[in-house]
């Protein structure tokens, strides 16, 4: 969705068009909200109830969010749910503390190196493995086990703060490394993701195409947050003392436009400029204020950019009692052991004594919002076929189920101490 893909034009909409679009808005944004509501009070992820309500609203149920291009609709939906994951991914970087990341060093970068490579090879390998079920009507083998393998990489940094949070142990050395780690794996996972959004654009898979897009993904980091975080702070500092009304909030979300529109110019991915602009904004003084007036954006437009995912989920592909759900069942089922297995013994990279490793390999478990993100992107650029879509749905949903229970029954077995809770960070403590 977010790679070299062309929006689709809507057709010429009429007033009858346009209240329609009101209406089917009212319902998807009013559907979100109380489903997320209802999974939040169960002890799940409000995401998850985005989901859900997006594949009820969508054709393979209700048919209320349009599923095809040529719907007048289908067009101005689309473009709301790409400033969604825009916004989404903003928010991410805005949350990324740079010094924070060289803090926690070297145990932090292990396990997120671990974490990315175990799940993106065994990705990889399963499905161009004879033992994969069936070929999916996929258009390139090659390319669809690369987008595989990287849909199992990256970590939902949100999911597994909120547990933390919830636990009381967010100064345990164990949370500051699992948040060390996520934050670092997704830095990974989204560098990743720019270089098979661009592979899968090209049409084409060789290790000239492969090093080129991480070439542009990497540089163009390198380059926006040089410059970034160099100019942004005088910058923004003069917009601060601006009397028009929203002057920041507007400044804010046009630089995060402006920087997305970028990458996508340059060869990367949108989402890459997304983030970048969200870590640039992250060391201004008008941190605190930015990210307080962008809550209100994030909370229309992220919603609409889950359903939208959600509406895209064939429903007959999860019936258990239908023959032709099975193969997806299975994949799926595969694809979550897989992207469990690789995060959990991540936990074991942790160099240092007294970790309680299964603590950090199961917080490194759930997938949330950037596994959709990747699912999406794959589906919208043809390399995912809607059965292996279904397939990474599940894994998304099982590990982002799974994660916080887990992650409560491995932290209170071991049981958190006064001495954890003040532990300085420090090797082989």
């Amino acid at each position: 969705m977010l790679a070299a893909l062309p929006l689709a034009a809507p057709a010429a909409a009429g007033p009858d068009e346009v209240v329609r679009l009101f209406i089917v808005l009212a319902i998807m944004l009013a559907a979100g909200k109380f489903s997320g509501e209802l999974f939040d009070r169960i002890g799940q992820p409000a995401v998850l109830g985005e989901l859900l309500a997006g594949a009820v609203l969508g054709g393979s149920a209700l048919g209320i969010i349009p599923s095809s291009p040529d719907d007048p609709l289908y067009g101005v939906l689309h473009v709301l749910a790409e400033i969604g994951v825009i916004v989404l991914l903003f928010e991410i970087g805005l949350e990324t503390d740079l010094k924070q990341l060289l803090r926690v060093g070297p145990g932090a970068a292990s396990v997120a190196l671990v974490g990315v490579a175990l799940p993106f090879a065994a990705g990889f390998l399963y499905w161009i493995s004879p033992v994969s079920v069936a070929d999916f009507n996929v258009t390139s083998a090659s390319t669809t086990a690369i987008f595989l393998g990287a849909a199992l990489t990256a970590t939902s940094v949100g999911i597994t703060a909120r547990v933390l949070t919830d636990l009381k142990i967010f100064r345990t050395t164990e949370a500051q490394m699992i948040l060390g780690a996520a934050v670092l794996d997704d830095v990974l996972g989204l560098v990743l993701l720019g270089l098979v959004a661009t592979l899968a654009a090209g049409g084409s898979v060789g290790v000239v195409e492969v090093g080129r897009a991480l070439g542009i993904a990497l540089g163009f980091l390198a380059v926006a947050l040089g410059l970034g975080l160099l100019m942004a702070p005088r910058v923004f500092a003069t917009i601060d003392r601006m009397r028009v009304r929203g002057v920041l909030l507007v400044s804010a979300f046009a630089f995060v436009l402006i920087v997305s529109a970028l990458a996508q110019v340059a060869g990367s991915a949108m989402i890459i400029g997304a983030f970048a602009a969200g870590i640039i904004l992250s060391g201004t003084n008008q941190f605190d204020a930015i990210e307080s007036q962008m809550k209100p954006v994030a909370d229309i437009f992220t919603p609409i950019f889950f359903l939208s995912i959600g509406a895209q989920l064939d429903l007959g592909l999860l019936n258990v009692f239908s023959p032709a759900a099975w193969p997806v069942l299975l994949v799926g089922g595969v694809v979550t052991l897989i992207a469990a297995l690789g995060k959990v013994a991540a936990g074991w990279a942790v160099p240092w004594r007294r970790f309680n490793r299964l603590a950090v390999g199961l917080g490194m478990m759930p997938r949330g919002e950037v596994g959709l993100i990747f699912a999406n992107i794959g589906l919208s650029q043809g390399v995912l076929s809607r059965q292996l879509f279904g397939a990474i749905m599940i894994m998304v949903i099982a590990t982002t189920f799974l994660a916080p229970p887990l992650l409560k029954w491995s932290v209170r077995r071991r049981g958190v101490t006064a001495e954890d809770q003040a532990a300085p960070w420090h090797p082989l403590a």
